[in-house]
């Protein structure tokens, strides 16, 4: 065969190797590390992605080195117009900055373009390379024959040689048939043509998986697609080498595919890239009981979007899955509680193995700290900027009596144990709902269980008389404790737990149920600092509540 002719005939006017090859020289970096961020625009931004994205931010920063943003936009028929601009959008929200390659604003570097679909001459000139060296072929099958066809062509060539299991049926068409398909037009695909062999075996090396055998590639894998356009396979390959990546970090699904990319690395003469294959974020699937990927379609949590549409600080999910990512990250967070994240010394080799489950409880546990150190000026920016673009009925109600929100927002939010109630900035309109609307009209909306109304309505009243927004805490409380002894309370709790059969209650009952009609809930923040914060609202509320009673 002459490799040279037929590798003119298939790739007819293209640039040499050497000529990308001094477009784009290796990187004098030190020691830093180039990682990079490849998505495909085909759907949202899933949580397992953006863990990859986050860890190739970290190394790059902690070895200062690159991290860059390619788009590889080579499967046109799934592509998502508007997905690329969604993932990087996340990105930016998270704080991930890009170093290089395509942004917001368009592309950045000097070894771009970063989008591979601007980059066919590119690969056409490599894949030129590989028929010049008899490494790689052109297969014409799916315009030539049928499916069946195919299959039997595969069966004969199975029974002339048994170690061609894998291997394509046009992989020994002569330079005349190639040339009579050529001139009818037909399109072809170029296929690698493996040199692996049944039962052969290799050796790969994983960052954190270590040395591992596993069956060695003798598929005859698609490099470019009979559209011309080159699948991840080959198209990855040829970009991480001139973009001069040194690890490539992915997902542990594509584990399989390793000996196939590896044996295109070593066709096209290039040093391999160093892989990190990250454990999946996972799932008990409610229908099998069976641990499984986080899925697009099951999990709203599998898209990045969601924890900003429910109004988790980014820190807490950043923080989530540092724990995720780096198994010594909970002790060095307990020792530094009020350093930036990005002051951890992230490794490669902390890296677990396992499949860790999403932990929603841990992801709220975390958010409630973080929020829970917040100023009350703090927390009303956040919930401000996130009711702006999720609720904005409650943000108008924000806006328009800023001193008032961040007062509701401060209490029990100074003291030395601090309340944990939140986790996400959604929660705060439901918490203090009483605080910025009417009441409920409908008494199945108030706890009640266990009560008696008639002692109810007799507190109430009476609480009405005595109420005054300008006494200080301890005169307001003085005031209630006159109020239940007058009304058959019992005001001294070790008294109280020896003979409660002489009451009617306890202090605590009738503060319960001056809670009840002012937040419809048995439990509140600290009762006098809620009345304070009302002040006349105090009074309308639990006159609404009696007018609800009677009727």
């Amino acid at each position: 065969m002459d490799y040279e002719k037929l590798a003119d005939l298939l790739y007819p006017n293209t640039k040499s190797p050497e000529y990308y090859e001094k477009m784009y020289p290796k990187r004098n970096l030190n020691g830093g590390l180039v990682t990079r961020f490849a998505p495909s625009p085909t759907g949202y931004l899933h949580i397992g992605n953006f863990f990859s994205a986050f860890i190739d931010r970290l190394i790059a920063s902690n070895s200062k080195g690159v991290f860059y943003f390619r788009l590889e936009d080579t499967d046109k028929k799934r592509e998502i117009e508007g997905t690329a601009d969604v993932a990087l959008g996340i990105l930016k929200e998270y704080g991930i900055d890009i170093d290089e390659g395509l942004t917001l604003k368009g592309q950045k570097g000097e070894y771009g373009p970063y989008i591979q679909s601007q980059r066919l001459e590119i690969y056409r000139t490599y894949a030129k390379e590989l028929v010049k060296r008899g490494l790689a072929f052109p297969c014409f099958c799916e315009q030539t024959n049928s499916l069946e066809q195919i299959k039997e062509n595969r069966k004969q060539m199975l029974q002339e040689n048994e170690e061609l299991e894998h291997k394509d049926v046009c992989r020994n068409l002569s330079l005349d048939e190639i040339e009579k398909n050529l001139e009818q037009g037909k399109s072809f695909a170029l296929r690698l043509k493996s040199k692996g062999k049944k039962d052969d075996k290799i050796i790969t090396h994983d960052l954190i998986g270590g040395e591992r055998e596993m069956p060695a590639n003798c598929k005859d894998v698609v490099l470019i697609k009979n559209n011309k356009i080159p699948p991840y396979c080959f198209a990855h390959a040829v970009d991480d080498h001139l973009m001069r990546t040194s690890v490539v970090v992915r997902g542990n699904e594509w584990l399989a595919s390793l000996p196939a990319h590896l044996e295109i690395f070593d066709a096209l003469g290039f040093e391999r890239v160093n892989y990190i294959h990250t454990p999946l974020i996972c799932k008990i699937d409610e229908e099998t009981g069976n641990k499984r990927k986080m899925s697009k379609r099951k999990d709203p949590e599998a898209d990045m979007r969601y924890f900003k549409a429910n109004g988790f600080p980014k820190e807490a999910v950043l923080e989530y899955l540092l724990t995720l990512a780096n198994s010594n990250y909970e002790i060095w967070r307990l020792n530094n509680p009020n350093e930036s994240y990005k002051n951890f010394n992230f490794k490669i080799e902390k890296i677990g193995n396992s499949n860790p489950l999403f932990d929603m409880a841990k992801l709220c546990d975390i958010s409630k700290n973080i929020i829970a150190n917040f100023t009350a000026e703090q927390v009303y920016d956040k919930v401000c900027d996130y009711s702006k673009e999720f609720d904005v009925e409650f943000y108008e109600i924000l806006k328009s009596d800023k001193n008032y929100a961040i007062s509701v927002f401060s209490i029990d939010r100074n003291g030395e144990k601090k309340r944990k109630d939140f986790a996400k900035y959604s929660d705060f309109k439901e918490y203090f709902k009483f605080m910025f609307y009417e009441n409920s009209k409908n008494i199945q909306d108030y706890e009640l269980d266990n009560i008696n109304l008639k002692n109810l309505r007799e507190v109430l009243e009476v609480y009405l008389n005595i109420f005054d927004f300008n006494d200080d805490k301890q005169i307001w409380f003085d005031k209630i404790k006159n109020m239940a002894l007058n009304l058959g309370y019992c005001i001294d709790n070790k008294e109280y737990k020896k003979n409660p059969t002489a009451y009617k209650g306890n202090v605590a009952d009738v503060c319960t149920m001056i809670r009840i009609a002012i937040t419809q809930r048995k439990t509140s923040p600290d009762l006098w600092t809620i009345c304070n914060i009302l002040k006349n609202k105090t009074t309308n509320k639990i006159n609404n509540f009696l007018n609800i009673l009677k009727n």
